[in-house]
């Protein structure tokens, strides 16, 4: 593919609001995890809950949005200056070419929730104020944030479970190679609900302590929530030392079963290898793997296999879900930035919680940060019923 400028992004997690709180995080192997207080959820697990979600306060115009998820999205473009970028880039483009690629999972379901204790006692008719258009909708986020900007252009929300907001690059990439938009408003959004902990729960895939991705006694995920964008723009005729471009992105979906990968990492490998010939690199060239690493006994084992299979133990690696939690369908973007800083920072991000490496993997996996020289790093990001991408991102000479 062709490379594309990263002209601005931001996260937010629970390691705080924007680019200095993750860094600062990531260098010192800081957790946002702490036990699971949300709602009114009644499970021994840890969580990645952001805080001040629930003073952000929705423009009067978009009141009909109002729900956990847009509250955290605009948390999140409001972060690092990333809103202002985007105007920026609206009034160089305009507002019909510029388009916005969401990933979500659950997007506002919570409102759902919230709803149904309120139901008319007699009907069970749910409360004339929930909108489900604007709230609970996948494509909610993606509206939300098109009106937030009054753009007119496309706007797509993906729902690929974890790889939603990883595919959500690709998608992007495609639309600017054909031309359609100038400029691309790229992320994902997913925050706290009822739904995703309990049903994490019963399929046992929560962990009663924090989560240790790749650890020997690693048992389970910590669900986190998180909002993350970049804006992606075609590169100038010429690029300044130091900028992030999107090089490369592979996709594949192996659809071995509906919540379990296949075993031997099959899809996972094949989208590395695809989103390697994308970006024109060889696996020699990759410096830092962010791992999907979720921290549950399949999954890592299954994706430790393949990048052990293609890159064997030469290139360091790591889950930073041990600080973060798994933001699910934010997850591609929140480690897209997170790689983005490597990049940035010629920093190798380790993976807290994680204490003893489970030692059927062959890989190079760091367990504390440390500084190393990063040009190129891919991103892995694999959902369930086997929707896997993987994306590469370096900095320009």
């Amino acid at each position: 593919m062709t490379p594309l400028l990263l002209s601005s992004y931001t996260a937010t997690t629970c390691l705080g609001c924007g680019l200095d709180a993750t860094l600062a995080s990531l260098r010192q192997g800081r957790s946002g995890l702490a036990p699971c207080a949300f709602e009114t959820v009644d499970l021994a697990t840890w969580i990645g809950e952001v805080a001040g979600v629930d003073d952000q306060q929705l423009p009067d115009s978009l009141r009909r949005y109002d729900c956990r998820n847009n509250r955290l999205a605009q948390l999140g473009l409001e972060a690092d200056g990333f809103a202002e970028h985007v105007r920026q880039a609206i009034a160089r483009y305009g507002k019909t070419r510029v388009g916005i690629f969401l990933g979500t999972s659950t997007a506002g379901i919570l409102q759902t929730e919230l709803a149904y204790r309120r139901r008319d006692p007699v009907s069970g008719a749910l409360p004339d104020d929930f909108i489900y258009r604007c709230t609970h909708n996948s494509f909610s986020v993606a509206e939300f944030t098109r009106d937030y900007f009054g753009l007119e252009g496309p706007a797509i929300a993906v729902s690929t479970a974890c790889s939603s907001s990883a595919k959500v690059f690709a998608a992007a990439a495609r639309q600017l190679a054909l031309g359609s938009i100038d400029a691309a408003i790229v992320g994902g959004v997913d925050s706290l609900c009822l739904t995703t902990l309990y049903g994490f729960a019963s399929l046992q895939l929560t962990s009663p302590l924090p989560c240790r991705p790749y650890d020997v006694a690693r048992d389970g995920i910590s669900v986190g929530e998180g909002a993350a964008f970049a804006l992606l723009e075609r590169t100038p005729a010429s690029l300044p030392a130091g900028a992030l471009l999107l090089l490369g992105s592979g996709e594949t979906s192996d659809a071995y079963h509906m919540s379990s990968p296949h075993p031997e990492g099959l899809g996972a490998r094949l989208a590395m290898q695809a989103a390697l010939r994308s970006a024109k690199l060889n696996p020699a060239e990759i410096d830092y793997i962010n791992l999907h690493g979720t921290a549950t006994p399949a999954n890592d084992a299954a994706e430790g296999k393949a990048v052990a299979a293609l890159f064997g133990d030469r290139v360091a690696c790591s889950s930073t879900k041990g600080a973060t939690g798994h933001t699910l369908g934010a997850a591609g973007a929140v480690e897209a930035v997170i790689c983005a800083l490597a990049l940035g920072h010629d920093l190798l991000p380790g993976s807290p919680q994680t204490e003893n490496l489970d030692p059927a993997f062959a890989l190079d996996y760091l367990l504390r940060s440390r500084d190393g020289r990063v040009r190129h790093a891919l991103s892995n990001s694999f959902g369930f019923g086997g929707s896997n991408c993987s994306l590469i991102f370096g900095v320009a000479a």
